[in-house]
């Protein structure tokens, strides 16, 4: 396993606007607030009239035009969705109430109560699911573990197909499985808007829910600090665009010349796939690491020198008759005086094993610098090569790669599937997706919220195991000994979605290249706001 090390950054804050939380501790926090003397109707109000206030801001012409339908569990959600009814209604706003249950919690009861002295009409029969008014769903909230009702999962569907993308939801759509993002029957509303109420629920980014959820808008609710000192160390934080000027980065000695800004190793590409290694490179070029060494098949190593001139070729490589790239050429002397090697981009399938073969992998797991595993470098490898190596290593699976090495967690949601394969290599684990998430062996985690579908396209893989390895390069040579931590590679992870979004924001749909996403990495336009962080010293 590896020696252990110092933890890194603490980034960003464990705060209201990063937590992401189960509806399970998301309860807790409330009985603990309760308990401390807070009202269950005035949180009630207050959570119930930051939604009304938010859905009044996005929907406003649409709610003066057509009126609103409020769907009213029995439940404290539904007791949201009443007072937002009330509020609405006296806001001159044409609203209806429908409930299809006989029985109410209390306080549910009560306001439903006070709806009907006021004169808001309670629907005796289903709302025509092609009508105009806005509908907000308010049937159930976290914790509902229960299929919908047959007939309810039918409205719902039944209003996505005739009035699509005119329903919101009250902290989580109806029938979604506030843990896994997962419908828990055969469907669930489909939300246009999704208010979440105080912390995010952790559901609501997983990359299944993002047809269900729409646009996620968070309901701050300022909740003390110390109750969110309470929620577990292990709970994920999420990563917003807007802790991209604030991520941390590497300091250096300014007198540092380029050997002490990080050194790196990248062996990649091969004769089957022979742009993997420049994408790579390119993804490291723009981390600012001040050393990059390539190791890579000879015909491309030949050329290297007119496409990325600061590149030193460290080796050529040979290839086997498939065109995979073969590491027996590699030497011991060829992972001296490095801070960090990137293995995997494009190396194609494992040759056929020799002694020399062997070696080299056990070079690499000698290594007591970072070792960064991506894509054939982890279809080459397995978990027990993991657990034996003997310094840092980040790698970069996707689900698939995740499920060849660990079978037992194909089936688990991301969040709990990446944090048991860092605790069971001792690796740190970016599984990627949509929101992707980094996972530590210590048992910390994040997951990123800001990214562009758009940016889905091949390549981009390369470019980030790339610069990921130069930001690991740079922050093992930092000023202040900076371990390989998680943190790092989070805040790697982050730029490179950030990138992806800033291609597609100057150039359309089809801007996220792989260039030009390494272009905006080495930029980092995020980066340059009044509020980064200490650190941000792109003196390279």
């Amino acid at each position: 396993m590896p020696e252990p090390v110092l933890r890194g950054p603490d980034w960003p804050a464990r705060d209201g606007a990063h937590l992401l939380v189960t509806g399970e501790q998301m309860a807790g926090l409330e009985q603990q607030l309760f308990a401390s003397g807070l009202p269950v109707e005035a949180l009630m109000e207050k959570a119930a009239l930051a939604v009304c206030r938010a859905i009044e801001a996005d929907w406003g012409p649409r709610l003066r035009r057509h009126g609103a339908v409020v769907l009213v569990g029995p439940g404290h959600n539904g007791g949201d969705g009443l007072v937002i009814a009330r509020e609405l209604h006296l806001a001159g706003i044409a609203t209806v109430i429908w409930s299809p249950f006989e029985r109410h919690k209390p306080l549910t009861a009560a306001h439903l109560r006070h709806a009907q002295w006021l004169g808001i009409t309670q629907l005796p029969q289903t709302p025509d699911p092609a009508g105009e008014p806005l509908w907000i769903d308010a049937l159930f909230g976290i914790g509902q573990r229960r299929p919908l009702d047959g007939a309810i999962e039918t409205l719902l569907a039944q209003r996505q197909l005739q009035q699509p993308a005119t329903l919101v939801a009250i902290d989580i759509p109806s029938g979604l499985d506030d843990r896994t993002g997962l419908p828990l029957g055969q469907a669930c509303a489909q939300a246009a808007t999704t208010y979440s109420i105080g912390l995010i629920k952790q559901g609501l980014v997983q990359d299944p829910a993002r047809a269900a959820v729409g646009r996620l808008r968070p309901i701050d609710l300022g909740l003390p600090p110390a109750l969110l000192a309470t929620v577990a160390a292990s709970t994920p934080l999420g990563l917003t665009a807007a802790d991209g000027a604030r991520a941390p980065w590497p300091s250096h000695d300014p007198a540092a010349g380029k050997y002490a800004r990080g050194r790196l190793l990248v062996i990649a590409g091969s004769e089957a796939y022979r742009g993997a290694a420049h994408l790579a490179l390119l993804g490291a070029s723009a981390s600012g690491a001040g050393s990059l060494k390539a190791a890579m098949a000879a015909p491309q190593a030949d050329a290297l020198w007119q496409l990325l001139p600061h590149v030193v070729v460290q080796r050529r490589l040979g290839c086997d008759p498939r065109g995979s790239l073969q590491l027996a050429q590699l030497t011991a002397a060829d992972l001296e005086r490095l801070d960090a090697v990137l293995l995997g981009p494009g190396l194609g399938p494992m040759p056929t094993p020799t002694t020399a073969e062997a070696d080299a992998w056990g070079l690499l797991q000698g290594f007591r610098g970072l070792l960064v595993l991506d894509a054939d470098g982890l279809n080459r490898t397995d978990v027990g090569w993991l657990q034996g190596r003997r310094g840092p290593t980040w790698i970069t699976p996707h689900q698939g790669e995740l499920r060849r090495l660990w079978p037992h967690l194909a089936d688990l949601p991301a969040l709990e599937a990446a944090a048991r394969a860092a605790a069971e290599s001792g690796a740190v684990v970016l599984l990627k997706g949509a929101h992707s998430v980094i996972a530590s062996p210590d048992g910390r985690l994040w997951q990123l919220l800001a990214s562009a579908p758009d940016s889905a396209r091949a390549g981009l893989g390369d470019v980030l195991a790339g610069y990921a390895a130069g930001r690991g390069a740079l922050a093992l040579a930092g000023a202040a000994a900076s371990p390989a931590d998680a943190a790092w590679l989070a805040a790697a992870s982050l730029d490179h979605a950030l990138a992806g979004l800033a291609a597609v924001t100057q150039a359309g749909p089809g801007g996220a290249s792989p260039p030009r996403v390494a272009q905006a990495l080495a930029e980092r336009p995020w980066s340059h706001s009044p509020e980064a962080g200490q650190g941000n010293d792109r003196d390279d």
